[in-house]
């Protein structure tokens, strides 16, 4: 009878031990998800700054413009010249 209490007694802890280490793989998933979720919004953030802040460059640019950028292919053959001076 001694022995079999023993025998529960041992086969409850490693019962125990399988649980918590059941419990700590789960939590080590869940923050290597939580850690993809970061980094993916963290990239999607980028991607979006970058995007953003090269329209704001162009119509910066596009704002600024001197009449020399006007005139700039006021004398190309090119067809697909809508505008300019020609000679």
């Amino acid at each position: 009878m001694i022995q079999r209490m023993k025998l529960s007694r041992s086969l409850r802890n490693i019962g125990e031990q399988i649980e918590d280490s059941v419990e700590n793989a789960t939590h080590d998933g869940s923050s290597f998800l939580r850690n993809v979720g970061w980094l993916s919004a963290g990239i999607t953030a980028l991607a979006l700054g970058v995007v953003v802040g090269r329209e704001i460059r162009q119509r910066y640019k596009f704002n600024r413009r001197t009449p020399y950028d006007v005139y700039a292919h006021s004398g190309d053959q090119a067809q697909d010249v809508e505008f300019g001076v020609g000679i």
